[in-house]
């Protein structure tokens, strides 16, 4: 749990109505940065369709029908029998673009970390909460830099 950017989140008011564009953008921006590690082309497709939609290129309609779409890979993911990190970063990161693509941010963020966590430094990392810090120290660095952007602080 990254008490700093839920201390932020709260602060903005990010599960606000009105903050659904920064919620969109921050989970975007948590799920890119572990695009790495994501597996399948259709969870990779599905947070293309929401950076189109961040650009302008796609409408709402498409938006929602690319969230259920990563909803239904992110759920019925594999997941991973070994224990060197790399498949449970993969199983995170398409939680990641799932949450990010339903303006879930907090939630994207949570498994982003794990994704990095994971795929930096294998399954028992995650017992360690300093191996989240960088991780926590850059989310909360973005979601201020987004809101300072679009005029939020």
């Amino acid at each position: 749990m990254n008490q700093a950017l839920e201390h932020l989140a709260e602060k903005l008011g990010l599960n606000e109505p009105a903050q659904e564009l920064l919620r969109l953008r921050f989970g975007y921006a948590c799920a890119l940065r572990v695009s790495h590690f994501i597996e399948e082309q259709a969870v990779a497709d599905c947070l293309s369709g929401l950076g189109r939609f961040l650009g302008g290129t796609i409408d709402r309609a498409h938006l929602e029908e690319q969230a259920a779409q990563a909803a239904r890979l992110a759920n019925r993911h594999q997941g991973s029998r070994s224990i060197d990190g790399a498949g449970h970063a993969a199983v995170s990161a398409t939680y990641a673009v799932a949450h990010a693509l339903a303006g879930k941010a907090l939630q994207a963020a949570e498994y982003a970390a794990y994704a990095m966590v994971y795929g930096q430094g294998g399954y028992g990392a995650v017992t360690d909460r300093e191996s989240f810090e960088p991780e926590y120290r850059w989310q909360l660095s973005r979601l201020s830099s987004l809101a300072s952007e679009s005029g939020e602080t």
